[in-house]
């Protein structure tokens, strides 16, 4: 027993161990990157045949990783949709998403089933180590349960832990491997594999006690931020009432310089972390009898602001004489960030799935998503971006601002549309005032 975490700590430390990386999303892609970028032989796993393919001939699928990354790094990096390959890694890092499901609880069936695949493969001496956000338990209590149906005991026969991923896509000042990384394990032994395993990559790793506090860290982190956007989300909608601008409020409060951390409002969360993540920890309160009602409201108030983006909007169209039925609507960006082809949870799609049930006629512009389809909570959305021209602009009776990409040149929307809805203040943030804009 004691022979096989030195013989692990050996491979990793001579780059000689061989990484599988399961799901080559936002997060395990760019993490294979750095591994291969570090001299590690790695294996990328995927169930999705046509990224497989593409990853094979050197081309990227995700906007801001461009391809000839994935090209310098071709003699170390196999992709495949082959996971019984996975018996012969010493690594196994587990990236696959953790959504909820139509009750708004954890849907664990993509780690769960990732975690049997493995069990079909495990040997002693692997190193498996979950990456996705979820909640406290998972690694120690229900992903070890599966693997040790296998007879292998985690701890002495295999290695498991928890590191959560910080990726923020398309980040300039921050990159995967110079994020400080939270390291955890099973076991001593399993935290000191770990933290070899991600010191190789990474600019910094920070070992805790257990599996449990480093995915409670993670929660932590996300539910700091949503508590806080929720807070200028309710903030936004008092202000406008009372005629007072939330954004020159938050730009004169963050002159403080000690005991305030500006965050902005916006038409609702989007992404794969921030509207998910704090209803896995409020989920599993209701194993210990506890109401989250901080985070719940907080859930509750970003979860409703693509409503309250409806009702402005009908609000600007009333103003000159239109009903929101039948009305032509612009909409600017799906994505759910600037800059970003990433459309996960995106608040665009609550809100155009809105404005089509309330019988408004909508087109989207979106220079990074093409196409936009394909979504399993809105199946009634198919709909590909239109060109941005002046004739597009003067038909529609509101354009409707919701990601502000650093591409769009507010001059030319603002010289053209009709009216312009604003959920992110961009046009201000570019010199730009009229009162063709209405503030939301």
């Amino acid at each position: 027993m004691n022979r096989i975490p030195g013989s692990l700590l050996e491979k990793i430390q001579t780059k000689q161990s061989l990484i599988g990386i399961i799901g080559l999303g936002y997060v395990g892609l760019p993490l294979a990157i750095e591994f291969c970028r570090a001299g590690f032989p790695v294996t990328g796993f995927d169930i999705d045949d046509k990224k497989v393919a593409l990853l094979k001939q050197g081309k990227s699928y995700i906007k801001h990783i461009d391809s000839s990354r994935i090209m310098a790094n071709g003699s170390r990096f196999s992709p495949t949709s082959d996971f019984s390959k996975l018996s012969d890694m010493d690594c196994i890092i587990i990236c696959v998403p953790t959504p909820l499901n139509k009750n708004r609880e954890p849907d664990m069936t993509y780690v769960f089933g990732t975690t049997r695949t493995i069990a079909q493969y495990l040997r002693k001496g692997q190193l498996i180590v979950l990456e996705s956000t979820t909640y406290p338990g998972t690694t120690d209590e229900d992903m070890r349960s599966i693997l040790e149906e296998t007879g292998l005991k985690a701890g002495e026969d295999f290695h498991l832990a928890f590191s959560p991923e910080r990726e923020d896509p398309n980040r300039k000042d921050f990159s995967t491997s110079t994020i400080p990384k939270i390291v955890s394990g099973y076991t001593e032994k399993c935290l000191a594999a770990t933290r070899a395993l991600y010191d190789s990559v990474v600019v910094k790793t920070i070992p805790v006690s257990s599996t449990k506090v480093a995915e409670a860290t993670k929660l932590l982190e996300n539910i700091y931020r949503a508590v806080n956007i929720a807070l200028v989300n309710e903030l936004k909608m008092l202000f406008d009432k009372m005629g007072i601008d939330v954004w020159e409020v938050i730009e004169a409060a963050k002159t403080k310089p000690f005991g305030f951390q500006a965050f902005y409002p916006g038409p609702g969360l989007g992404g794969h972390c921030i509207p998910i993540d704090p209803f896995y920890l409020t989920w599993k309160a209701r194993e210990y009898e506890f109401s989250t009602r901080f985070i719940e409201l907080a859930g509750e108030i970003n979860t409703n602001m693509p409503y309250y983006v409806v009702e402005r909007v009908g609000q600007v169209l009333n103003t000159i004489g239109k009903a929101l039925h039948g009305s032509q609507i612009l909409v600017l960006g799906t994505a759910y960030k600037k800059d970003v082809d990433d459309q996960r949870e995106s608040p665009s799609l609550r809100i155009i799935q809105l404005l089509k049930k309330n019988g408004a006629n909508v087109i989207y512009h979106d220079p990074y998503v093409p196409e936009c389809r394909g979504h399993r909570h809105y199946p009634d959305i198919d709909m590909s971006s239109v060109a941005l021209t002046e004739e597009v602009l003067k038909k529609a009776h509101i354009t409707l601002l919701l990601t502000d990409h650093s591409l769009y040149d507010y001059a030319f929307i603002e010289r053209h549309a009709e009216h312009i809805v604003d959920t992110r203040n961009a046009f201000e943030r570019n010199g730009i005032k009229s009162k063709k804009i209405y503030k939301c």
